[in-house]
């Protein structure tokens, strides 16, 4: 084959996913693993959570939940930076999360310790709930556990 030849590449079908990398939607569907499959699978669920839970945020920061009394220019400025945040790091965690993105879960990552912690150290500020630490706690070793799964499966 000399230089000025050009290079014959097969097309790639309609419909065939090209991998760019090693953790993505398009390479768990790729045959890597059952639990490579799951991880997806949950991380999809997370993310359409993280959208509920961001548009909720959202909700309230625009006033269609909560009444007159509840608006958000009235509440304390350490709970209407939070809310802001969340409404924010949740959608952009929802984004990462449904492409299966490293970066989508460490942004879903910040914002579940996050609010672990706003729910543990600050209780001022939305009250202290401790069954969302709980709930949180276990939706993060849900997918710590499936992380480890999914890269004991993949060969070294």
């Amino acid at each position: 084959m000399s230089m000025s030849e050009p290079v014959r590449r097969e097309p790639t079908p309609p419909g065939a996913m090209v991998s760019d990398g090693p953790i993505n939607s398009a390479a768990a569907s790729a045959d890597e693993g059952v639990w490579t499959r799951r991880l997806v699978f949950y991380l999809r669920v997370m993310a359409v959570v993280a959208l509920l839970k961001g548009l909720y945020h959202w909700a309230v920061v625009t006033g269609f939940i909560g009444g007159e009394e509840d608006a958000f220019e009235y509440q304390l400025l350490p709970w209407q930076s939070a809310t802001v945040y969340f409404a924010v790091i949740e959608l952009v965690a929802a984004v990462g999360l449904w492409l299966a993105t490293p970066w989508g879960a460490v942004v879903w990552l910040t914002s579940v310790v996050s609010m672990a912690v706003i729910e543990l150290m600050f209780p001022s500020i939305y009250g202290g709930n401790f069954i969302i630490v709980i709930v949180e706690g276990i939706l993060l070793a849900a997918y710590l556990g499936l992380a480890w799964m999914a890269a004991m499966e993949r060969p070294a």
